[in-house]
């Protein structure tokens, strides 16, 4: 089950990440954009912080080259979470039609160039939907959460094999999503 509370909290870290896992510009690497989203306390400021001193050492050029080299050209770096693991399946246009409705079910109107398992787009859902008190939420995120943490570990792993400096950075935001996931209990045996 998914804390929603806590995730709410941490709604301005994933607006980070939805911005560092979009294409680099500018402003991706302002001081401030870091200053303001992550916080020493958090889960996955260590290796937010790994990331960010990672890329200071490279221009942007360097830095638009190896996003399009690393997350658009390896297939299994992609950035589309349910790639991975169906490929062109049914089941994996069945898993984008769920997140489409569920976006659109909490007020987001994707753009019809873009595929709902989009890890930018999946972090900016969680930075801009607006989901306290909605009955349907504790279903839909932990749905979410669930593509997330399987698109991403994919991810993560492709990332460490090509010694990517992204590594860090999904390994961060994965700390901040298992840190929203409330522990079951387990029955003790009498």
């Amino acid at each position: 089950m998914i804390d929603l509370d806590l995730l709410y909290d941490k709604k301005q870290i994933f607006g980070f990440f939805a911005k560092q896992f979009s294409y680099p510009d500018k402003g991706t690497f302002h001081p401030n954009v870091l200053e303001g989203s992550v916080r020493p306390s958090d889960p996955s400021y260590p290796y937010v912080k790994e990331y960010w001193d990672l890329m200071q050492t490279y221009s942007l050029d360097d830095i638009q080259e190896l996003y399009t080299y690393t997350l658009d050209f390896q297939s299994d770096a992609t950035l589309f979470m349910t790639y991975v693991k169906f490929g062109d399946s049914k089941e994996r246009g069945q898993t984008l039609a769920r997140l489409k409705v569920m976006y659109e079910m909490f007020g987001l109107i994707m753009p019809d160039s873009e595929l709902s398992d989009s890890l930018p787009l999946m972090c900016e859902f969680i930075y801009a939907s607006e989901w306290k008190g909605d009955p349907r939420a504790q279903q839909s995120f932990s749905m979410l959460l669930a593509v997330l943490e399987d698109g991403s570990y994919n991810l993560m792993k492709a990332l460490e094999k090509y010694n990517s400096p992204y590594y860090p950075l999904v390994k961060g935001m994965r700390e901040e999503f298992k840190a929203c996931i409330i522990p079951r209990e387990v029955p003790a045996n009498d």
